[in-house]
């Protein structure tokens, strides 16, 4: 027998959730309201971390190394008509996540598994997670084409369960915020080793005599697992190189927790919006996305999705390990109007695109294909 589902389908979905911080909790709380645009009900199954939440769509927790609770998890989303269920390495139990494998192997209902991170040089156990999660999925969701690349050629999976869906944003209304005052160059998220954040402090120096005085912003907490582990080591570093580099009054830190409208508001504001990553495997980064939706020029490390997104004219990539070109895009996009400007218009053309409703009804298209085609329980 064939399902046949003329209402939109519930969808479960798998996930860490607030108030847990981090980027996939921020991630499907925006999916979830993509969906809900479209019409479609959203419950949530979060995988617990000790937090209380008080989210409505939350109608279950995950407890990572609880055999019983994998189950009951996997029944609470066989509750809807399907489950989409984030996955990171570290999210599950088990070694490298490998736990999300045994959610997935209970489930009725169709899955669709979204994969945030497609790694280029897994390790053996790595690949051998996300092959049988791979296998075991109806589905599997990437964000780029990069990662659907680097999934299709580099792992055995079938690739016609392969699709890409973009990470989704809020898209800025209306022509954004008039700008004054010092110029600013922002880097936003959670904040801890990776993040690349010296690379900035030091292009600063050769930016300090600019008309002016532009200025660096880096907003965000620190990291909560980085938190736990070294405190704010990291933020501490940077004030320091900052001092030693003579742009103490040209460099801020700010760890308040900011709104979508807030932080909206902030990106707006920016001059350009600087992503530094160490990373050269990330096929996927929502601050990237974001910063795209706001209409803000990018100067990004050539990270994968950075490439892939920048490479119409919205931004400029630099080598990871080239002070001078990081140097050189900072001063090209604060002193060349014409260039700001034509960066910011092609970041504005691919917006409507990114934003979460239509995300959501891509979403919503996939899983009512999957759950007209998956034969139902009799």
């Amino acid at each position: 027998m064939v399902r046949h589902v003329s209402r939109p389908p519930t969808v479960g979905i798998l996930t860490t959730h607030p108030p847990t911080l981090c980027g996939i909790a921020q991630f499907s709380t925006s999916l979830s309201r993509g969906l809900e645009a479209n019409g479609v009900a959203v419950n949530v199954v979060r995988i617990g971390d000790g937090s209380p939440g008080t989210d409505p769509r939350v109608i279950g927790e995950l407890v990572n190394g609880s055999a019983a609770s994998v189950a009951a998890s996997a029944e609470l989303l066989n509750q809807g008509d399907i489950a989409v269920v984030q996955h990171e390495y570290g999210l599950y139990g088990g070694a490298d996540g490998e736990e999300v494998i045994d959610v997935l192997a209970a489930l009725h209902v169709p899955s669709i598994v979204v994969a945030h991170t497609v790694l280029r040089s897994p390790t053996p156990h790595q690949r051998s997670v996300l092959e049988t999660i791979a296998a075991t999925a109806d589905h599997v969701v990437v964000m780029s084409d990069a990662a659907h690349h680097l999934l299709c050629v580099g792992y055995d999976v079938d690739r016609r369960k392969i699709s890409t869906i973009p990470h989704g944003a809020t898209v800025a209304a209306g022509a954004g915020v008039k700008r004054s005052g010092r110029p600013t160059l922002l880097t936003w998220g959670l904040l801890g080793p990776g993040k690349g954040i010296e690379r900035v402090i030091d292009a600063m120096a050769s930016l300090r005599t600019l008309p002016g005085r532009p200025r660096y912003y880096v907003a965000g907490r620190t990291h909560p697992k980085v938190l736990a582990a070294e405190g704010e080591a990291y933020r501490d570093a940077r004030r320091d190189q900052a001092s030693r580099c003579g742009v103490a009054d040209s460099v801020s830190f700010d760890a308040e927790y900011r709104s979508v409208a807030s932080l909206s508001a902030l990106i707006q504001s920016s001059a350009a919006v600087v992503l530094p990553y160490d990373s050269t495997e990330q096929v996927t980064s929502g601050v990237l996305v974001d910063a795209l939706a706001n209409g803000r020029p990018v100067i990004a490390t050539a990270f994968p999705h950075a490439v892939e997104l920048l490479s119409g004219g919205a931004g400029i990539v630099v080598d990871h390990d080239d002070p001078d070109a990081m140097a050189s895009a900072l001063h090209r996009v604060l002193t060349q109007p014409r260039l700001a400007g034509s960066m910011a218009s092609e970041a504005r053309l691919l917006a409507p695109k990114l934003a979460w409703p239509v995300v959501g009804a891509a979403y919503l298209a996939l899983a009512k294909r999957l759950v007209a085609a998956k034969p139902a329980l009799v």
